[in-house]
Formats: C-alpha cells, sequence, structure tokens
C-alpha cells in the first residue's frame, strides 16, 4: 500500500525520527509503518550542530541512500525549504526520490531556514511557496510520491493565515498538509479548521511549543501523521554522556555497562553471523 492510500485510512501512522542506517533498523526492528528521516536529526548528530539550515541537499541524499539500503521501510523526508527556489525544489525531489524516498516534506521558511520550534523564525511569500509546491509535484516521477507542504506562519503571521496558506498548498497540489509548532490548545484546532482538505500531520517535540500528546489523542482530533523526529538523539544524548563520563573518569565503562550491548549481542542485532554466512556462499 502507498503511503497515500494509508494517510487517507482512520487509523493514524506513526513515524520515529530515524537519522541513519542504524536507527532505521532499529525502529524497523519494533514494527514503525513508516519512518521520518530527520534533517534536525541529521544535523545533530552529523555536524554536532544545531537545526538552522546547515545540512546539505546532498547530505541528506546520502543518508536516505543508506538507509534504504538497510530498510524497505517507508521514508517520510525532511526536506527543509528544498534549497531554494522552484528549480532547487524540482531537484530536490527528483534526488530524494531516486534515493529512496516516498514522502517529501517542505516548508514555507525562507534560506536559511530554523527549527520550527526555534523562535524568529521567517517566511517566503505565499505564493512563492505555491510555485515550490506545484515544482515538487510536477517533479515526482512516481505518483505514490506523496509532498507534504509544511507551513511555519503560526508563529510569524498568526494562526488564521497558517489556515489559509495550508489551503492554498493543498490547491497547489500537496497531499498532506503539515501547520508546525502550534501552540497549546491549538493543536486540536488545526483539524476542525482542515477538515476534508487533506491529510494532517503532527509533530511531537519533547519540550517544544506544542503540547506532547499520544498517537490515540491525535487520531481522536482527526491527524493522520504523527512524528517523533528528535526524540532518538535525545534520548541516546544522556546514555553517551554517562558512557564518556564514566570512561574519562575512571578509565573504564564497567560504571555503565549494564546499559550497554555487548560484543555478541551488538553483532547479533546487525546480523553478523547471517551477513558472513551468505558471504561463504559465494566463495563456495
Amino acid at each position: 500500500m502507498s503511503l497515500a492510500a494509508r494517510f487517507a485510512r482512520s487509523s493514524i501512522v506513526v513515524a520515529p525520527g530515524v537519522y541513519d542506517a542504524l536507527t532505521a533498523s532499529l525502529a524497523t526492528n519494533a514494527g514503525a509503518e513508516a519512518l521520518y528521516v530527520t534533517g534536525a536529526g541529521i544535523a545533530y548528530t552529523r555536524l554536532g550542530r544545531p537545526d538552522i539550515g546547515l545540512v546539505s541537499m546532498n547530505e541528506v541524499a546520502d543518508v536516505i541512500t543508506l538507509i534504504r539500503n538497510r530498510v524497505a521501510t517507508p521514508l517520510i523526508v525532511d526536506a527543509d525549504t528544498g534549497w531554494g527556489n522552484a528549480l532547487n525544489v524540482e531537484r530536490c525531489v527528483r534526488l530524494f526520490e531516486q534515493a529512496g524516498a516516498n514522502a517529501i516534506q517542505l516548508e514555507d521558511q525562507s534560506f536559511p531556514k530554523r527549527c520550527g520550534h526555534l523562535a524568529e523564525k521567517r517566511l517566503i511569500p505565499a505564493a512563492e511557496m505555491v510555485g515550490k509546491i506545484r515544482a515538487a509535484v510536477a517533479a515526482c516521477r512516481s505518483k505514490d510520491t506523496v509532498i507534504i507542504a509544511r507551513t511555519d506562519a503560526i508563529a510569524v503571521e498568526g494562526f488564521d493565515a497558517a489556515i489559509a496558506r495550508a489551503k492554498l498548498y493543498a490547491e497547489a497540489g500537496a497531499g498532506m498538509l503539515f501547520v508546525e509548532a502550534p501552540p497549546g490548545d491549538q493543536l486540536a484546532e488545526i483539524p476542525r479548521a482542515l477538515k476534508g482538505v487533506l491529510p494532517l500531520m503532527a509533530n511531537m517535540v519533547e519540550g517544544g511549543k506544542t503540547p506532547i500528546k499520544d498517537a490515540a489523542a491525535l487520531e481522536a482530533m482527526g491527524f493522520a501523521l504523527v512524528i517523533f523526529p528528535g526524540a532518538i538523539v535525545r534520548m541516546i544524548v544522556p546514555a553517551a554522556q554517562a558512557l564518556y563520563d564514566a570512561v574519562v573518569t575512571h578509565g573504564t565503562s564497567a560504571p555503565v555497562r549494564d546499559r550497554m550491548l555487548d560484543f555478541e549481542g551488538l553483532n547479533h542485532l546487525l546480523g553478523t553471523a547471517d551477513m558472513l554466512a551468505r558471504g561463504k556462499k559465494y566463495e563456495e
């Protein structure tokens, strides 16, 4: 089933955030039916920097390719602003689709963009974003590729303007709408304001501007997709800090070893034995 068909069903899709082939395989093993390739997560882990537009188009494409070579799970990819105007968006969509993306999310911030839950965001004109969405839709090689239109207008122009932008983006051909960073009760107002327009996406950022809701609550509101993009990084960082503190302070990983996989356990997770056996088959 294509993502577009899946989004049309009544039950919500839960897409954990992933930033490399390992996290993608772990999320797939957990049973995730779709994965969200997070631009913020790539910035955090590949660059060690915040989500402020520093990651390049080709860096994201490389990550998509590596993930797709590891798992077959549908990939929803954060394409930021498309790295420029409508022509840049065309190139971005073709590149990401070829790398293995099943859905591509584009936002209406100006470049360089910043995380939707940071302050002082800036927007491009709605008409310019409409053109970029039209270019994205036209660039798709597969009819099943979903273009997700994100607007950051709530923080800049207000709730009503964000809804108006979302409706324009739907008319331009987007397959899903994403109104980013609604504070407080505005999260529940989005499905009411956009009922029947397109499937809707929600973003859960721990400590962000939007109150955290579980998938069942979001489904009841009317959302078709929920992502948890940066949760994996926020989970890993404390564990990594504990490990490095132990090694530097005590000269050993012993203080945290009960929280670690051992060598055998990691190789079992990675499928090392199966891969080596497959290699021997070709030697024979």
